[in-house]
């Protein structure tokens, strides 16, 4: 099974969506094995964003992600990096689907709620970041024989 890290912004824990995007996952029949809510310190900021360090957003990218808890959590399922990005949507909610999380609650590309690794790589680097191998959790979904052929 493959492995994606999600991280449900500042603005998502403040507007009290993390039920409805946690619910959204799951009952797309993804599993949840590994998931902490926490404030995001600069230097942690700094090395998650560090691909967009000379980039003209950085400082209120990393201002906005160490503004209050976010919630981190690392997604297990077949293709777990390509399904949450598609439940996930464009980066700009502008050009997110309705449907999507982005699309549906999403104005503005600074404020669009969710991350998720766009690549198996990616995911590799920010789990690493945010969990220790001991946090993530192996276990058996009871419905995964419904999901899976």
């Amino acid at each position: 099974m493959e492995r994606t890290f999600v991280m449900l912004k500042p603005d998502a824990v403040q507007r009290g969506l993390i039920g409805e995007i946690i619910s959204r996952i799951e009952k797309k029949g993804l599993k949840i094995v590994a998931m902490k809510m926490l404030k995001i310190d600069r230097e942690l900021a700094e090395k998650h964003y560090e691909e967009h360090r000379e980039k003209p957003f950085f400082k209120n990218l990393v201002n906005f992600i160490t503004s209050a808890p976010v919630v981190a959590m690392v997604v297990e399922g077949k293709n777990a990096v390509k399904i949450v990005r598609n439940l996930v949507g464009a980066t700009n909610p502008e050009e997110a689907l309705p449907g999507t999380i982005r699309g549906d609650f999403g104005l503005e590309i600074g404020r669009n709620v969710i991350h998720a690794s766009d690549s198996i790589k990616s995911a590799e680097r920010e789990i690493a970041l945010f969990f220790r191998d001991e946090e993530i959790v192996e276990y058996r979904r009871i419905d995964e024989e419904w999901i899976y052929e």
